[in-house]
């Protein structure tokens, strides 16, 4: 499929990242379009969150080069940056006793001064209340569960109010009904905002529900890319999780992908051995 240049937000081009001896991301390109949400999925230790943050700025490649809107995020200042893209980390957490109302107004930052104080009001409102966290305004963000402050969060980032997001695991610690619900949102704001989302997320079905594109990395390296039937075949995902999967396609087309069960690996048999010398009384 041919990509029209004015719809590309985020291009990446031969991207390698290396810490030391040890080289995270291999040869990396790819593109994400304005208007659409891609999903990064990938086993545990593939390279998902090593990417968001060299796209974020907050990793210097090794080589290649990255465009978020037109900018490299390494070299751009931090408030067009801000500006530019907001990001949600997996780690939420907050150890000050902030209201969440303002934990919130903290997105409304790079802005402030350009915008009237009500505007940047309506928009702290409009933010909690699309992430169902208007009725936790005036908590202490420390009292809340964990499914609570990753909406807390995601509402600050949303708040912002930039043309490009990157989510590393938004939905991880909520229960369904929200997770089913922020998943739903980001498709709108892609579809109907013209927003680039790129988010990160292991919830196989979720990603092959609310995503436009799907980029699966295994080893530091992007080992297919494309729609949700290029990418989502038994075979495909079989072999990147290593684990054997069935892919269904109902008559409505959703996607559904089901591990296959199988006996336990022998190191399994070793630990119940263990256990059952072990007396526990």
């Amino acid at each position: 499929m041919t990509i029209n240049a004015d719809d590309v937000a985020i291009e990446v081009t031969a991207l390698n990242v290396n810490i030391g001896t040890k080289q995270l991301l291999s040869d990396i390109s790819f593109t994400a379009r304005r208007g659409e949400v891609t999903g990064l999925i990938g086993p545990n230790g593939a390279g998902k969150s090593t990417l968001l943050a060299a796209l974020s700025g907050d990793l210097t490649p090794s080589s290649g080069t990255i465009s978020v809107g037109g900018l490299n995020p390494t070299l751009g200042d931090a408030k067009t940056m801000a500006r530019r893209r907001a990001v949600l980390l997996q780690d939420v957490s907050v150890s000050f006793e902030f209201l969440v109302r303002d934990v919130v107004a903290m997105g409304r930052r790079p802005w402030r001064g350009e915008a009237e104080g009500s505007y940047d009001e309506l928009v702290i409102e409009a933010a909690l209340e699309a992430t169902d966290t208007a009725t936790l305004a005036d908590r202490d963000i420390v009292t809340l569960s964990g499914g609570e402050r990753a909406r807390v969060a995601l509402a600050r980032v949303l708040a912002q109010q930039t043309p490009i997001l990157f989510l590393d695991e938004p939905t991880a610690p909520m229960d369904i009904r929200h997770q089913e619900q922020v998943l739903s949102l980001l498709r709108e704001i892609a579809h109907e905002a013209g927003t680039a989302v790129v988010v990160v997320l292991h919830d196989l079905n979720a990603a092959a529900a609310y995503c436009d594109h799907i980029t699966c990395l295994s080893g530091g390296r992007i080992v297919a890319d494309g729609s949700v039937d290029e990418v989502y075949t038994d075979e495909t995902l079989s072999g990147i999780y290593g684990w054997p999967v069935e892919v269904t396609r109902g008559v409505d087309g959703r996607v559904t992908v089901c591990p296959r069960r199988r006996d336990p690996p022998e190191s399994v048999g070793r630990l119940l051995k263990q256990y059952k010398s072990h007396s526990f009384h």
